[in-house]
């Protein structure tokens, strides 16, 4: 049509200047400039053949187009312009082909010139207006209209500049043009410029020779030596700006082979292949790039490059090359086959990881194996091709969205050692630090295995193991160190999770010991310690802190650091979590301390004593003590308590001395060890007997000392094994006895004689108490004498204690140090209360009140103090950031009452009365008036913090039995406070579980429980309100269920067993709460699950991980909660009434929620929320059935089930007496059963017939006579069937399933079979599968001794989970992983999990076509991995308009979707259908290819051809993929021949049935042309 136009006006004149000077006026709208392009088009094409009859003069020509493009198109392409952008970008390009065209016509080469001056000029001038800040409108800066217009006048005129008259300018010109396509200017271009200055600017400059091209590969490489900062947001990268430029100008910045296999020109001496610049930006494109298009660039050029090299034939090599490492890129001729196949293979490989999945990568990964064996020399053991190259491979893999292919990425990476040796590559090392270990912080990488157990390990940890240790010593001794160090500070430069940092640590530990890390090492081993603390799991913690020390003994170098630097890094382990007195690890770190005491390097700050002394451990240590208890020359400016870090840490030296002492001496005598210890504690000892007699000794020494007693005593206590054999424990605590005169009198001083009367003084106190505390212990420990010195202290201290507390007030504002010493003596008072509680031992009164006992009862409770004068307060606010607020002290102060009072309550709680009106004149009044003192228990509630509510609860437990009856209202108002403060804390708070505990034994004490299920007033529906709140609160908060039932059910076994009668009155009414125990358990996360994986792991390990020896099982997995339910339903006795009524009601309970599960609308499947739960109540149905009358009951199950269960008859009936007539009633049931028309029923009935038939013939029952001939030849067809088909196969399994050739009723009938083995065979998911040894590690509900544990003589828990399955499973699969190579692969496919088939399938086709009146055909269309009934449907319509034989599809249900019925039209009533599994494909396949049938498979791969160039065979068999993944790579291996569809537009695939269809016309085309 523009031809014929551009004809028609041509016709209207001779004159080319009247046309021209005809268009250019009027305005300047799209269609009149479009015209104006095709008029001159049409004028160039003329001018070019010049012998036309019709051609124009050729001066009048030029002067024509000179005018029209100085007159009219260059002010058009410059003038501004209203226009809308898009109409205003249409204008521009019809304009700027005009000018073109003009620019050809004119023939003046320094008009051309001068213009393109001119348009720079234009260009570089916008520049400068952006920079001063004005807005970049649609008329301002190279992204605007006015910079894309300068743009497009230098595309028309370019190619006119003339190389070498114009030199200068062209390379200006590309200069510019170069930094708008490299966003260099300082606005930053649009990508619109970008993109136009990079895909036509730049390469139609190209075309004006060497000049201009190498001023662009000058300009890149200038651009890429310079820094350039990073800015979030600033659009694409640098590299893909310069990739935009080289693909762009790829064909002229590579050589063009010509004649004779030469560059096209000599003077063409540009040939980027052999600049390194060039190949490390290609290689950042393929690996760095966030962006798919440039990462295409990149391996566009790549491919152009490779391409290039192959057709000039000649040798190339580039750059210099980096040590050993062989050049970025090499080609040699004599070796063109082996390079074309390496990146070839290479450039598939990065092809296909565009498609992001792992179904796409896994058939392709062979292929990267044969990149390593075409890389590595083995003989000369050096890298072929730089290992750079396999880096950015792995690099995409690693930062792939999709974490399955992360995961297969980092577990090939691995696996690079196991069976070949690399050789050493700095690259390769830096790889490691940085891109793998940054993948490795990912957490679910580490996930188990399918099929793999539970507490295993992860694989991909091991693989990392193996890996590092192998890698490492594999490394030269010059480059290990540097590695290592840079290994663990890699490990400092983030936070990681939990798992993650555990299995890294893991890794390290098992490094072969050598002198890698010095002090630096060690500081970065620290840093890393400090990472882990980050994470609330803390058996993961404190693993990872074990691995970590023992990184630090294998790997340091002793004679690089000092006593001083090991001691500050064990600092940063915590004692409580790892590094345990006692484990294992501690004894490795005493053994480590032996072997290299000598070896350490000298500390600087030890010079004062001798150098033979400095290297040994003993001089270490004993210098240590002596330095701590030294008074520092500043304590008087300081009056606050010292840090507690130097205590800790001389505490842990000195046992560690003492213990590496002992170790070096295990076979001398004793006395040995005391005398070390003695000289060690010396200075303490002495300091410490001086304490009650020298009032001078200065406070900061009285802290220190006592810091490091308390320390001591608490470290020395060995993890995990008793303490009396520990003869150095022994000696301790003999060395503490002897100074606790001393020590309990100077405290007995500092607490009683008004010295603490600051706020720093409370932490004194606290620490004086703790001492005490401890003391007290001790001499309990070693023996109570009535003239212990404890005894000369607690009376004058309680005494003191009340005479302070007592003292009234003058009416001013009292002073700091009165309320100061209050506290203090509240504090002391609390503390003798909770020593007489927990050892009664120190009870110095009888059980008659005394005068502490009087005081406490009067306490007015809940008192608060005043603050101090108003004079005092700024002393008060100058004392340091850690002093406690007033609101804290205050609140503390509280909290005491309260423990005295708890005290108090205990002591007499059988003087609280019921009511108070029964009490005149209260000797005790907060023990006889318990409705006042309630109400005070509740007003604490409301002032105190959350960490100081413990005794209130306490006090709770008390109050609220005595009160339940008469004042309900107050005890349910004490039951929602207690629940608001409990619900808002937060599990990972330390205080969280102590008050949880708590606030249980309070609200579910037993007597509380009784007397509300008793009254059965508001407060029983309260009580059962909060236990769902807490099943509720249990989801999100792992292991508050288990508190809850752990504390029931013990209250209720000791209830049960103080009663004569066992009465479980008290469980009966709220058996809601153990059916809920039952059937407890949320459904994990995927994180979730992978911690405890990870702690199941680490359990496993046992003593090898001293965190299991040091940190407590607390039992807070979900698990837990059935496991106290069901041991305490064990202890039920069936013969007493009350515990047979409870289990009767919880039975009836349970089968209550069976069925309401079973109605439940929400979607019901394997391992769904819905199924666990039936499983866990028939779980629990089953312990409850031996405990209940065996009667007549009728259940409802399938006829399977029932005749599976008939199978073991002669278990059932092998004690009734009546045998031979309970045999010919199942005989008749089974009988009527064989001639079922169902397959799966008749199949259990020959089965049951089986076994019953044989019980028949051992007991000889005559009627039977008759039938003997009918079922034993029945039976002898069933085992005698011919064929190899699905029913004999189905009959040889059944009879080999564990359920009838294995399982056996009675002796299998234990918990580890109803918990463990069934679930396991049954494919529950792990979550659901206790261990029977997690039974015997929850203690809290003691073993019923007649109860059957464990798993009785028979073989069932060595069986599989496939013998429970009955899966098809054939000698014809193969799994995708082990396939070596495969020829062909597929660009968009899934791994496969193969099942192969044993259906025989012909037989069922021949038949259905058949019964359709239709001959055999010789088109098989499979559908089988179709999904969607839609596809299907229309597929089968397609199908049978065409004549294909026949459509196999995966289940034969499909025809029954209505959707699937809408679109095929009743085409399946005219169509023979075969059902073929996909898991049965293989088989099938196979079958066909023997029958001379051509597998034809629709797919896109690697080698497919072209369907308008393919030839169908008349047996043909055409195989679809699914809908999402295609065909799966091990079917692909079974075709004959790929076919794919030719595309020209931009999405990648069709709809599987049009693309079906297209090929079920190509067969019938082809068919009926050859016909």
């Amino acid at each position: 049509m523009e031809w014929v136009l551009a004809e028609v006006l041509l016709a209207q004149s001779r004159d080319p200047r009247v046309l021209l000077g005809a268009l250019c006026r009027g305005d300047a709208s799209a269609e009149r400039v479009e015209t104006l392009r095709f008029l001159l088009q049409r004028l160039e094409d003329k001018e070019e053949r010049r012998g036309d009859a019709d051609a124009y003069p050729g001066a009048l020509l030029q002067e024509a187009a000179r005018e029209a493009a100085v007159g009219y198109l260059v002010p058009l392409l410059r003038g501004p312009d209203p226009e809308s952008p898009p109409l205003r970008r249409r204008v521009l390009r019809a304009a700027a082909g005009a000018l073109r065209s003009c620019v050809h016509l004119a023939g003046d080469p320094q008009w051309v010139a001068a213009l393109a001056e001119e348009t720079l000029h234009d260009l570089l001038a916008v520049r400068p207006e952006c920079r001063e800040g004005a807005p970049q409108d649609a008329s301002c800066g190279p992204e605007g209209p006015g910079g894309e217009a300068a743009l497009e006048v230098l595309v028309a005129v370019g190619p006119c500049l003339r190389p070498r008259e114009d030199g200068a300018l062209l390379k200006r010109v590309v200069q510019a043009a170069l930094a708008l396509a490299l966003g260099e200017a300082d606005a930053g271009p649009a990508e619109e410029t970008a993109a136009l200055a990079a895909g036509r600017l730049l390469p139609t400059l190209g075309r004006c020779g060497e000049v201009a091209l190498r001023a662009v590969w000058e300009g890149l490489r200038a651009t890429s030596a310079r820094p350039r900062a990073s800015t979030p947001g600033a659009g694409p990268s640098p590299v893909g700006r310069q990739l935009l430029v080289l693909s762009a100008l790829a064909e002229k910045l590579l050589p063009e082979p010509g004649a004779g296999r030469v560059p096209r020109g000599p003077e063409t001496g540009l040939d980027v292949r052999r600049c390194w610049y060039f190949w490390r930006t290609v290689q950042a494109g393929l690996a760095q790039a966030e962006d798919a298009l440039t990462r295409k660039r990149a391996l566009h050029v790549l491919q152009r490059a490779v391409e290039v090299s192959a057709e000039l034939g000649a040798d190339c090599t580039s750059g210099p090359r980096e040590g050993n490492d062989p050049s970025l890129f090499w080609w040699y001729e004599k070796e063109k086959d082996e390079l074309l196949k390496f990146w070839e293979n290479y450039i598939l490989i990065m092809e296909t990881l565009e498609g992001n999945q792992i179904h796409v990568i896994k058939p392709v990964l062979p292929k990267l194996n044969n990149l390593f064996d075409c890389a590595v020399s083995e003989e000369k053991g050096v890298w072929l091709f730089h290992p750079s190259w396999h880096m950015c491979i792995y690099k995409r893999m690693f930062e792939s969205e999709n974490k399955i292919l992360t995961k297969e990425g980092v577990t090939h990476f691995l696996e690079l050692y196991e069976t070949r040796v690399l050789p050493f590559s700095p690259e390769f090392s830096e790889f490691i630090i940085g891109p793998l270990m940054d993948a490795l912080s990912e957490s679910s990488l580490y996930s188990r295995s399918p099929g793999q157990l539970m507490g295993s390990g992860s694989p991909l940890g091991l693989k990392l193991q193996t890996f590092l240790v192998t890698y490492v010593s594999l490394l030269p001794e010059e480059v290990k160190n540097g590695f290592l160090l840079n290994f663990i500070q890699k490990m400092t430069s983030r936070h990681w999770c939990a798992v993650p940092i555990l299995f890294l640590s893991k890794a390290l530990a098992n490094v072969p010991r050598c002198k890698a890390l010095g002090v630096e090492g060690l500081l970065a081993l620290r840093d890393v310690l400090q990472c882990t603390m980050i994470t609330h799991q803390i058996l993961l913690r404190g693993a990872a802190q074990c691995y970590l020390l023992q990184t630090a003994m294998n790997l340091v170098d002793v004679e690089k650091v000092s006593f001083s630097d090991v001691s500050t890094f064990l600092m940063s382990l915590r004692q409580d979590e790892s590094l345990g007195r006692g484990t294992s690890l501690w004894t490795e770190l005493c053994d480590w301390l032996r072997v290299n005491e000598s070896c350490f390097r000298q500390s600087s700050n030890c010079s004062s004593i001798g150098l033979h002394e400095t290297s040994s451990l003993n001089a270490y240590v004993k210098n240590l003590v002596q330095e701590y208890i030294k008074s520092p020359a500043w304590e008087r400016e300081n009056s606050f308590m010292p840090d507690w870090f130097e205590a800790k840490l001389v505490a842990m030296m000195v046992l560690l001395a003492v213990d590496v002492e002992e170790m070096r001496n295990q076979y001398s005598e004793k006395r040995r060890i005391q005398n070390v210890l003695r000289i060690f504690l010396d200075p303490l000892l002495d300091a410490l007997m001086k304490f009650g007699t020298n009032a001078y000794i200065p406070l900061l020494k009285t802290d220190r000392c006592l810091q490091l007693l308390l320390t001591l005593l608490h470290t020395c206590l060995l993890k995990g094994s008793s303490t009396q054999d520990d003869e150095v424990f022994t000696l301790l605590q003999n060395f503490v006895v002897s100074t606790t005169e001393s020590i309990s009198e100077f405290i007995l001083r500092r607490l009683t004689m008004n010295e603490l009367s600051s706020v720093s003084d409370l932490d004194r106190c606290h620490l004086y108490l703790m001492v005490l505390t401890e003391l007290i212990n001790v001499n309990l420990k070693i023996g109570w004498k009535r003239g212990n010195p404890i005894w000369r202290v607690i009376s004058p201290l309680k005494n003191a204690s009340i005479r302070h507390l007592q003292e009234t007030s003058t009416g001013q504002e009292p002073a700091l140090g009165r309320q100061i010493q209050k506290v203090v003596s509240m504090a002391a008072l609390a503390m003798v209360c909770e020593a007489i509680d927990q050892k009664p031992e120190l009870q110095l009164d009888s059980l008659d009140a005394g005068p502490m006992e009087r005081f406490l009862s009067s306490l007015q409770l809940n008192q608060t103090l005043q603050k101090p004068h108003t004079e005092e307060q700024s002393s008060f606010f100058e004392e340091s950031s850690s002093s406690q607020g007033w609101g804290k002290i205050v609140a503390q102060y509280v909290h005491d009452q309260w423990v005295c009072l708890s005290f108090l309550l205990k002591k007499y709680h059988t003087l609280i009365p019921t009511t108070e009106s029964e009490i005149l004149e209260p000797f005790l009044p907060a023990v006889q008036m318990p409705r006042k003192t309630l109400q005070s228990a509740l007003e604490a509630l409301t002032i105190l913090p959350s960490d100081q509510v413990l005794p209130v609860f306490q006090c709770m437990r008390i109050l609220v039995p005595k009160l339940l009856t008469s004042c309900e209202s107050l005890c349910m108002e004490s039951f929602d406070m207690a629940w608001k403060i409990i619900s808002s804390l937060s599990n990972t708070q330390l205080i969280f579980w102590s008050n949880l505990k708590a606030f249980v034994q309070f609200v579910f004490d037993n007597k509380v429980l009784t007397i509300a299920a008793k009254i059965k007033g508001q407060a029983y529906f309260k009580i059962k309100e909060i236990m769902y709140k807490i099943i509720e609160m249990s989801a999100i908060k792992t292991g508050v269920f288990n508190t809850l039932i752990n504390y029931c059910c013990q209250s209720w076994i000791v209830s049960a067993s103080n009663v004569s009668q066992g009465s479980l009155s008290s469980a009966k009414n709220y058996s809601e709460l153990v059916l809920e125990a039952c059937i407890f358990g949320t459904v994990f996360r995927r994180d979730q699950r992978l911690i405890q994986d990870v702690q199941t792991f680490i359990e496993n390990l046992g003593h090898q991980c001293a965190a299991n020896i040091v940190i407590e099982n607390t039992e807070r997995e979900d698990h837990y909660v059935r496991i106290c339910a069901v041991k305490f339903l064990c202890l039920l006795d069936g013969s007493n009434m009350s515990h047979k009524l409870f289990m009767e009601d919880l039975a009836i309970k349970l089968l209550g929620k069976d069925e309401l599960v079973s109605k439940s609308r929400t979607r019901y499947y394997v391992n769904s929320l819905q199924h666990r739960v039936k499983n866990r109540i028939w779980q629990t149905l089953l312990v409850l059935f031996p405990k209940f009358d065996q009667g007549e009951e009728k259940f409802k199950t399938s006829i399977c089930t029932f005749l599976s269960v008939l199978s073991h008859l002669d278990i059932i009936i092998q004690d009734i007496p009546e045998m031979k007539l309970t045999l010919k009633q199942a005989l008749i049931v089974v009988l009527q059963w064989c001639f079922s028309h169902n397959f799966s029923i008749r199949l259990y009935a020959l089965l049951a017939l089986k076994k019953i038939w044989s019980m028949c013939k051992t007991l000889y029952v005559e009627e039977f006579d008759a039938l003997t001939s009918v079922i034993e030849s029945s039976l002898n067809q069933v085992e005698n069937m011919h064929g190899a088909g699905n029913a004999k196969k189905n009959w040889q399994r059944i009879q080999e399933h564990f359920f009838f050739a294995t399982f056996h009723p009675l002796k299998d009938y234990c918990l580890e079979t109803i918990f463990y083995i069934l679930p396991r065979l049954s494919g529950l998911i792990e979550d659901e599968w206790i261990a029977i040894d997690k039974f015997a590690r929850f203690t809290d509900i003691p073993f019923d001794a007649g109860y059957q544990w464990y798993l009785s003589q028979t073989q069932l828990c060595e069986l599989k989970p496939g013998d429970w399955s009955q899966q098809d499973i054939g000698s014809n699969s193969g799994e995708a992983d082990n396939q070596s190579e495969w020829t062909d692969v597929q660009k968009k496919i899934n791994p496969w999990k193969n099942n192969v088939p044993d259906l025989e399938l012909e037989l069922e086709f021949q038949d259905r076509a058949a019964k359709l009146g239709k001959s055999v055909g010789r088109l098989i269309v499979v559908g089988s991995l179709i999904d969607k009934p839609t596809n299907l449907g229309g597929l089968c319509r397609t199908c049978e308009i065409f004549g294909a034989s026949v459509l196999v599809v995966g289940s034969l249900h499909c025809i029954n979707d209505k959707q699937f019925q809408h679109l095929s039209v009743s085409a399946e009533q005219w169509l023979p259908l075969v059902e073929v599994k996909p898991s049965q494909l293989i088989d099938y396949l196979q079958q066909k290819k023997a029958e001379g049938y051509t597998i034809i498979g629709v797919e896109q791969t690697a080698k497919s051809l072209d369907l308008t160039q393919y030839c169908f065979p008349e047996k043909s068999l055409l195989l679809l993929g699914n809908e999402r993944e295609g065909i799966p790579a091990n079917l692909i291996q079974q075709l004959d021949v790929c076919v794919e569809i030719p595309q020209r537009g931009i999405i990648r695939s069709l709809n599987v049935h049009v693309s079906g269809a297209l090929l079920i016309w190509e067969y019938t085309r082809q068919q009926l042309l050859k016909h």
